[in-house]
């Protein structure tokens, strides 16, 4: 039966690449540790530069963001997310990152996520210019571990470990 080839894992930080988030951005980073296809889920950590933005987009899910390291919030709202807080985006918001300057020089953004369904990048008008969920994750990983040598791991959760 299929449930019985789904094993419990733990994926180590070390083991898995830094990919930059191409088409979007090359400073940004991600480092994907599960891309679910039954549940439409992404748990993957996000590394930023301390200065600039992403652009605005809008979740078909619910989200959740750990601040790992650094300090950013989303234009729309006051509050300032820093190490150690959790946000808990609801599925329809629409926000627009932007990563805040922190003490440290060249100190990064770190976080991780948890995001249910799809992250839809919208302009102005709220029109859908670019999509992302769990196949356009797992495409852009084994595409990098493809062009740089580097051996994939399952990370849908279907193969024995």
């Amino acid at each position: 039966m299929l449930f019985e080839q789904i094993h419990t894992t733990c994926i180590n930080d070390d083991d898995l690449p830094w990919v930059p988030f191409t088409p979007y951005s090359e400073r940004v980073l991600v480092k994907y540790f599960k891309l679910d296809p039954i549940r439409g889920e992404v748990i993957a950590m996000m590394k930023a530069p301390a200065q600039g933005s992403m652009p605005r987009h809008r979740h078909t899910g619910t989200v959740i963001v750990y601040t790992v390291e650094g300090r950013w919030k989303y234009r729309e709202h006051e509050w300032i997310a820093a190490p150690g807080s959790i946000v808990y985006e609801t599925a329809g918001s629409s926000h627009t990152p932007e990563a805040l300057p922190s003490d440290a020089a060249g100190a990064d953004i770190v976080t991780l996520n948890i995001i249910q369904g799809e992250l839809l990048f919208v302009n102005d008008d709220d029109r859908v210019l670019a999509a992302e969920n769990w196949k356009t994750g797992l495409d852009r990983y084994l595409a990098f571990c493809h062009a740089n040598g580097i051996a994939p791991k399952d990370l849908t959760g279907f193969a024995a470990g």
